[in-house]
């Protein structure tokens, strides 16, 4: 059976010309996620060496029935973390609930509650669909300036570039997972994700609901305040 080849494969000119092409297609691919890495990295550290902030940004991450996945679990752990070691006083978890079946926000929101946390230092948002929309409601609707930035380090960096560009003066704490399947599916989804974001920084969009201005976050912080 033979099969088309692409026009002037047959000469090695064409050849070269092809490979060339291919090896800038790559490139090319790749550039945004090399971007996020250089620009990002110096910001991301540990639940120990973060600078404390007022406020943490948990990013939602999955639900196995109806309870956190063990990868937002373990996002949800390092808050808990920051929190008690005073290095935050508030939690913002963002996620989606855009179905009454569906919602990562109230799961979020318990599961820090049930080890300790008081209802009012977890605030939650039921609209962060994806990472800018998270980041730009937490600036927007929810009037956050400084944050640390919860989740694996495979997408810390990009959640990082996304709410600077919202206005957030964010550093990240990057949660490390053994390096199984999942890890490196989301490793490879990084590479077009970081495209998409950066059009997002490029553009600064609406996020997908917008909506009226939430006191949640100031109501959490003070009552950090009067202790």
């Amino acid at each position: 059976m033979l099969t088309r080849r692409p026009p002037g494969w047959g000469s090695r000119r064409g050849q070269r010309r092809w490979f060339q092409a291919l090896v800038v297609c790559a490139a090319l691919g790749v550039t945004p996620d090399a971007w996020l890495f250089v620009t990002q990295a110096h910001k991301i550290g540990t639940v120990q060496s973060v600078p404390a902030a007022p406020v943490a940004v948990v990013f939602g991450a999955g639900l196995m029935d109806g309870r956190p996945s063990p990868y937002l679990a373990h996002r949800l752990d390092a808050a808990l973390e920051l929190y008690r070691a005073h290095k935050v006083q508030a939690i913002l978890v963002t996620g989606d609930n855009g179905t009454r079946e569906y919602d990562e926000t109230d799961a979020m929101r318990a599961y820090l509650i049930e080890r300790g946390v008081p209802g009012v230092r977890v605030v939650g948002d039921y609209a962060g669909f994806d990472t800018w929309d998270s980041c730009t409601r937490a600036h927007r609707v929810f009037g956050v300036d400084r944050a640390v930035l919860i989740s694996q380090t495979f997408h810390v960096r990009r959640a990082l570039a996304l709410c600077r560009a919202a206005g957030i003066d964010a550093s990240g704490v990057g949660v490390e997972e053994w390096h199984d399947t999942t890890w490196h599916y989301g490793e490879v989804r990084e590479i077009g994700s970081a495209a998409k974001a950066f059009l997002n920084v490029v553009v600064r969009p609406d996020p997908t609901f917008l909506g009226r201005h939430e006191d949640g976050v100031a109501k959490a912080l003070a009552d950090a305040a009067r202790g």
